[in-house]
Protein backbone atom coordinates (compact mmCIF):
# COMPACT_ATOMS: atom_id res chain seq x y z
CA UNK A 1 0.00 0.00 0.00
CA UNK A 2 1.31 3.17 -1.27
CA UNK A 3 1.80 5.84 2.05
CA UNK A 4 0.12 9.68 1.50
CA UNK A 5 3.23 11.83 1.70
CA UNK A 6 2.56 14.38 4.59
CA UNK A 7 5.28 16.67 4.40
CA UNK A 8 3.72 18.67 7.49
CA UNK A 9 3.95 15.25 9.66
CA UNK A 10 7.59 16.18 11.06
CA UNK A 11 6.76 19.52 11.88
CA UNK A 12 3.99 18.29 14.34
CA UNK A 13 5.90 15.37 15.03
CA UNK A 14 8.58 17.41 16.78
CA UNK A 15 6.55 19.91 17.92
CA UNK A 16 5.23 17.37 20.22
CA UNK A 17 7.47 15.62 22.28
CA UNK A 18 5.96 15.04 25.15
CA UNK A 19 4.16 11.76 22.64
CA UNK A 20 7.05 11.01 20.55
CA UNK A 21 10.21 10.51 22.34
CA UNK A 22 12.57 12.30 20.16
CA UNK A 23 15.73 10.55 21.93
CA UNK A 24 14.23 6.95 22.85
CA UNK A 25 17.88 5.50 23.30
CA UNK A 26 18.20 7.63 26.17
CA UNK A 27 14.88 5.75 27.94
CA UNK A 28 16.55 1.89 27.65
CA UNK A 29 16.22 1.02 31.05
CA UNK A 30 14.39 4.54 32.50
CA UNK A 31 10.89 3.73 31.11
CA UNK A 32 9.91 3.70 34.33
CA UNK A 33 11.11 7.19 35.08
CA UNK A 34 9.91 8.67 31.77
CA UNK A 35 6.01 7.74 32.79
CA UNK A 36 6.92 8.23 36.39
CA UNK A 37 5.43 5.33 38.11
CA UNK A 38 6.04 1.37 38.36
CA UNK A 39 2.89 0.54 35.85
CA UNK A 40 3.83 -2.57 33.65
CA UNK A 41 5.01 -1.51 30.31
CA UNK A 42 3.24 -2.73 26.96
CA UNK A 43 4.55 -2.34 23.56
CA UNK A 44 2.65 -2.38 20.27
CA UNK A 45 5.11 -3.18 17.68
CA UNK A 46 4.21 -1.77 14.17
CA UNK A 47 1.75 1.10 16.09
CA UNK A 48 -0.01 1.86 12.66
CA UNK A 49 -2.37 4.95 12.98
CA UNK A 50 -2.86 4.56 16.70
CA UNK A 51 -6.38 3.01 17.33
CA UNK A 52 -5.18 0.52 19.60
CA UNK A 53 -2.61 1.78 21.58
CA UNK A 54 -5.03 4.74 22.21
CA UNK A 55 -8.17 3.12 23.19
CA UNK A 56 -5.21 0.42 25.29
CA UNK A 57 -3.95 3.32 27.08
CA UNK A 58 -7.67 4.98 27.63
CA UNK A 59 -9.15 1.81 28.93
CA UNK A 60 -6.37 0.48 31.30
CA UNK A 61 -4.74 3.86 33.09
CA UNK A 62 -2.87 1.04 35.10
CA UNK A 63 -0.51 -0.03 32.11
CA UNK A 64 2.09 2.22 30.49
CA UNK A 65 1.78 2.08 26.73
CA UNK A 66 4.25 2.42 24.35
CA UNK A 67 3.80 1.93 20.35
CA UNK A 68 6.44 1.72 17.99
CA UNK A 69 6.16 2.90 14.12
CA UNK A 70 8.52 4.22 11.74
CA UNK A 71 6.77 6.29 9.00
CA UNK A 72 6.14 9.99 9.83
CA UNK A 73 3.03 10.21 7.65
CA UNK A 74 1.25 7.01 9.78
CA UNK A 75 2.37 7.99 13.03
CA UNK A 76 1.18 11.63 12.44
CA UNK A 77 -2.83 10.42 13.31
CA UNK A 78 -1.51 8.30 16.13
CA UNK A 79 0.00 11.48 17.87
CA UNK A 80 -3.09 13.63 16.88
CA UNK A 81 -5.10 11.07 18.28
CA UNK A 82 -2.90 11.09 21.61
CA UNK A 83 -3.27 15.45 21.48
CA UNK A 84 -7.41 15.01 20.85
CA UNK A 85 -7.92 13.26 24.08
CA UNK A 86 -4.22 13.35 26.26
CA UNK A 87 -3.17 10.56 28.31
CA UNK A 88 -0.67 10.49 30.50
CA UNK A 89 0.50 6.64 30.31
CA UNK A 90 1.13 6.95 26.35
CA UNK A 91 3.81 7.59 24.29
CA UNK A 92 5.06 6.82 20.62
CA UNK A 93 8.98 5.89 19.22
CA UNK A 94 9.05 6.58 16.08
CA UNK A 95 11.87 3.86 14.79
CA UNK A 96 11.69 1.20 13.16
CA UNK A 97 11.01 -2.35 14.98
CA UNK A 98 14.06 -3.75 14.09
CA UNK A 99 16.17 -1.97 16.40
CA UNK A 100 13.65 -2.43 19.27
CA UNK A 101 16.53 -3.83 21.57
CA UNK A 102 18.07 -0.29 21.51
CA UNK A 103 14.83 1.46 23.12
CA UNK A 104 14.43 -1.26 25.72
CA UNK A 105 16.25 -2.90 28.54
CA UNK A 106 16.21 -6.87 29.24
CA UNK A 107 13.26 -7.78 31.14
CA UNK A 108 11.76 -4.05 30.82
CA UNK A 109 9.15 -4.88 28.82
CA UNK A 110 5.81 -6.62 30.24
CA UNK A 111 3.71 -7.70 27.00
CA UNK A 112 4.31 -7.01 23.49
CA UNK A 113 1.57 -6.80 20.95
CA UNK A 114 1.56 -7.46 17.51
CA UNK A 115 -1.84 -6.68 15.03
CA UNK A 116 -2.15 -7.22 11.83
CA UNK A 117 1.56 -7.15 10.72
CA UNK A 118 2.71 -7.59 6.86
CA UNK A 119 2.45 -11.32 6.28
CA UNK A 120 5.70 -11.33 3.61
CA UNK A 121 4.30 -14.77 2.05
CA UNK A 122 7.07 -15.49 -0.17
CA UNK A 123 9.58 -17.43 1.34
CA UNK A 124 12.63 -15.40 0.56
CA UNK A 125 11.01 -12.76 3.06
CA UNK A 126 10.74 -15.11 5.96
CA UNK A 127 13.36 -13.01 8.13
CA UNK A 128 11.48 -9.77 7.47
CA UNK A 129 7.87 -11.30 9.39
CA UNK A 130 7.62 -9.72 12.80
CA UNK A 131 7.01 -13.44 13.99
CA UNK A 132 10.40 -15.04 12.21
CA UNK A 133 12.94 -15.88 14.67
CA UNK A 134 14.80 -13.50 15.09
CA UNK A 135 12.63 -11.01 15.58
CA UNK A 136 11.43 -13.61 18.84
CA UNK A 137 14.65 -13.21 19.71
CA UNK A 138 14.66 -9.41 20.24
CA UNK A 139 11.38 -9.55 21.75
CA UNK A 140 12.21 -12.54 24.45
CA UNK A 141 15.40 -10.50 25.39
CA UNK A 142 13.56 -7.44 26.11
CA UNK A 143 10.23 -9.59 27.93
CA UNK A 144 10.29 -9.72 31.86
CA UNK A 145 10.19 -13.79 33.07
CA UNK A 146 6.85 -13.85 32.87
CA UNK A 147 6.43 -11.75 29.74
CA UNK A 148 3.61 -12.15 26.93
CA UNK A 149 3.12 -11.59 22.92
CA UNK A 150 0.20 -10.57 22.05
CA UNK A 151 -0.60 -11.85 18.56
CA UNK A 152 -3.31 -10.97 15.43
CA UNK A 153 -4.02 -11.70 12.23
CA UNK A 154 -6.58 -11.96 9.72
CA UNK A 155 -4.12 -13.76 7.70
CA UNK A 156 -4.40 -17.77 8.08
CA UNK A 157 -0.94 -18.72 6.20
CA UNK A 158 0.71 -16.07 8.36
CA UNK A 159 -0.93 -17.44 11.53
CA UNK A 160 0.09 -21.43 11.24
CA UNK A 161 3.22 -20.36 10.42
CA UNK A 162 3.72 -17.91 13.17
CA UNK A 163 2.23 -20.77 15.90
CA UNK A 164 5.08 -23.14 14.54
CA UNK A 165 7.67 -20.25 14.74
CA UNK A 166 6.64 -19.76 18.20
CA UNK A 167 6.28 -23.08 19.79
CA UNK A 168 10.09 -24.23 17.62
CA UNK A 169 11.19 -21.16 19.76
CA UNK A 170 10.53 -22.75 22.53
CA UNK A 171 7.45 -20.46 23.35
CA UNK A 172 4.65 -21.28 25.48
CA UNK A 173 1.00 -21.37 23.28
CA UNK A 174 -2.72 -20.12 25.23
CA UNK A 175 -5.87 -18.57 24.17
CA UNK A 176 -5.87 -19.60 20.79
CA UNK A 177 -8.45 -18.10 18.59
CA UNK A 178 -9.14 -19.44 15.11
CA UNK A 179 -12.16 -17.04 14.64
CA UNK A 180 -11.77 -14.65 17.72
CA UNK A 181 -15.27 -12.48 16.64
CA UNK A 182 -16.58 -15.51 17.36
CA UNK A 183 -15.38 -17.05 20.18
CA UNK A 184 -16.85 -15.16 22.82
CA UNK A 185 -13.31 -13.51 24.21
CA UNK A 186 -13.98 -10.33 26.28
CA UNK A 187 -11.64 -6.89 26.53
CA UNK A 188 -10.63 -7.04 23.04
CA UNK A 189 -9.25 -4.10 21.27
CA UNK A 190 -9.52 -3.49 18.00
CA UNK A 191 -7.42 -1.64 15.11
CA UNK A 192 -8.33 -0.08 12.45
CA UNK A 193 -7.53 -3.17 10.38
CA UNK A 194 -9.48 -5.58 12.21
CA UNK A 195 -12.72 -3.65 12.73
CA UNK A 196 -12.37 -3.39 8.45
CA UNK A 197 -12.08 -6.86 8.19
CA UNK A 198 -14.64 -8.14 10.70
CA UNK A 199 -17.33 -5.76 9.09
CA UNK A 200 -16.36 -7.82 5.68
CA UNK A 201 -16.93 -10.92 7.83
CA UNK A 202 -13.59 -12.09 8.03
CA UNK A 203 -12.25 -14.29 10.53
CA UNK A 204 -9.29 -12.91 12.75
CA UNK A 205 -6.78 -15.49 14.21
CA UNK A 206 -5.35 -15.00 17.55
CA UNK A 207 -2.45 -16.05 20.08
CA UNK A 208 -0.66 -15.25 22.92
CA UNK A 209 2.91 -16.47 23.52
CA UNK A 210 4.68 -16.39 26.85
CA UNK A 211 8.37 -17.68 28.05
Amino acid sequence: MRLRNKPWASKVIEENSQVVIPNPKECKGKWHTVFENKNPIHVEVGTGKGRFVTRMAEAHKDRNVIGMEKYDSVILTAVERIIEKPLQNIRLIKEDVELITDFFAPGEVDRLYINFTDPWPKNRHEKRRLTSSGFLQKYVDLLQENGEIHFKTDNEGLFEYSLESMSQFGLKLKNIRLDLHRSGMEGNIMTEYEERFVEKGMRIFRVEAYK
